[in-house]
C-alpha cells in the first residue's frame, strides 16, 4: 500500500515510517523541516517537504504522492513543556489538529485515498465521572478547566471531521501518553530529566489515572489500522492504566531518581495550574479492548512498568533520536 505520513519527522512518525517500510508499504514521508529529509530517506521512505499549515503545500505534496492511505501525525508536542498555561503550550498542536487536519483531509479526499488515520488523544479529556477506565463511547469532559478548553475543542474538531466523512474511511486513534525514544518520557527527554532532578512532585493524593503507550506499540497499532478495523475512534494505550502517584514513583526508580515528594493541591495549583491538578488527581484512563479486538493489536510493552525499565531508549530509529526534541511537522 502507498501511504502518505504527515509529521513523519516526529518521535512517533519516525517509528511509524520504520514499521510501515518493514511491512512492505511504500511510504511518502512529509516533514516541514528540510534537514529531516535525509533521515527519512535513510529509514526507507520517499521524503517530501510540506508545511502542514499551508494548504497549497499540503495539496501539492499529497496529490503528487497519490496515496491509498494518509496518516496525520503532525503535532508540536515537544514544545509543550509546562502544564501551567496549557492551551498556550498546545497552541501550535491545536492548529495542526484543526487547520492542518482540514487541509490534509481535503487533500486526501481529492487524491482519492481510501483511508485516513489521525492522531488524537485519550486520557485527561475523558469525563471525570464514574469508573477509572473509559471506553471510546464514553463522553469527553463537558467542563474542563478554562486553561484546557481550546485544546479539548481541537481534539473534538479532529475526531468529528475524521469520522464524519462519507467518501473516505476515517479513523481517529486516541493514543495514551507517549514514552520511549524521542519523547518527553525517554532517555534525555524533558520529563525524565525533571524527574531525575527531583523536580516533579505528586500533587494531592496522586489518584488521577494515566494511560501510556510506547511509541513502538503506537506505531504498530497505526500500521494495523491501515487495513483493519471499521472507521471510528480507537483508544491506543497499554494494558495498565495507573495512578499518577504509582507511575511517577516507578519512573523515578527506573531512572535512578529520588522518590517524588507529595505537595498539597493548593500548592500544586499555585505552582503548576489547574491542568496539573486535574491530571494528578481526577483523570480517567483508557481501555484498549477495542483496538486489541478489532485491530488484532499485540503490545511489545503491555505495561509501562516494563517499558519504563527497558524501553525508554528503545533502540533508536536513528542516532538522532536521542537528541531530537523539535516540532514534529
Amino acid at each position: 500500500m502507498k501511504v502518505f505520513v504527515a509529521g513523519a519527522g516526529g518521535a512517533l512518525g519516525r517509528r511509524l515510517v520504520l514499521t510501515l517500510v518493514a511491512h512492505g508499504h511504500e511510504v511518502v514521508a512529509a516533514t516541514r523541516s528540510p534537514e529531516k529529509t535525509r533521515l527519512l530517506r535513510e529509514l526507507g521512505a520517499e521524503a517530501v517537504v510540506a508545511d502542514g499549515l499551508e494548504k497549497a503545500s499540503v495539496m501539492r505534496a499529497v496529490l503528487g504522492a497519490e496515496p491509498e492511505a494518509v496518516v496525520h501525525q503532525m503535532t508540536a508536542l515537544a514544545a509543550a513543556t509546562s502544564l501551567r498555561r496549557f492551551d498556550k503550550q498546545f497552541a501550535l498542536t491545536n492548529r495542526l489538529r484543526t487547520e492542518g487536519l482540514d487541509y490534509l483531509l481535503e487533500a486526501a479526499r481529492t487524491a482519492g485515498a481510501r483511508r485516513f488515520i489521525a492522531q488524537s488523544f485519550g486520557n485527561w479529556n475523558y469525563a471525570r465521572v464514574r469508573g477509572r477506565v473509559k471506553v471510546e463511547d464514553d463522553p469527553l469532559d463537558p467542563d474542563p478547566p478554562r486553561s484546557m478548553r481550546e485544546t479539548l475543542a481541537a481534539i473534538r474538531h479532529l475526531e468529528a471531521a475524521v469520522t464524519g466523512q462519507d467518501d473516505i474511511e476515517g479513523m481517529a486513534l486516541r493514543y495514551g501518553n507517549f514514552y520511549g525514544p524521542g519523547t518527553g518520557i525517554g532517555v534525555g527527554g524533558p520529563l525524565v530529566e525533571t524527574v531525575r532532578k527531583g523536580r516533579l512532585p505528586v500533587i494531592g493524593d496522586g489518584a488521577g489515572i494515566w494511560s501510556f503507550v510506547h511509541v513502538d506499540d503506537a506505531a504498530a497499532a497505526t500500521a494495523l489500522a491501515l487495513d483493519r478495523g471499521q472507521p471510528g475512534i480507537y483508544n491506543i494505550a497499554d494494558d495498565e492504566p495507573a495512578a499518577a502517584a504509582t507511575w511517577l514513583s516507578e519512573l523515578a526508580k527506573a531512572v535512578g531518581a529520588p522518590r517524588p515528594r507529595h505537595v498539597p493541591i493548593w500548592l500544586g495549583r499555585l505552582a503548576a495550574g489547574d491542568a496539573a491538578v486535574l491530571m494528578f488527581t481526577q483523570t480517567r484512563g483508557a481501555s484498549n479492548a477495542k483496538a486489541k479486538r478489532e485491530l488484532g493489536w499485540q503490545l511489545v510493552y503491555p505495561s509501562w512498568r516494563e517499558g519504563f525499565r527497558r524501553g525508554l531508549d528503545g533502540g533508536a530509529a536513528t542516532p538522532a533520536d536521542a537528541g531530537e526534541r523539535r516540532t514534529a511537522r
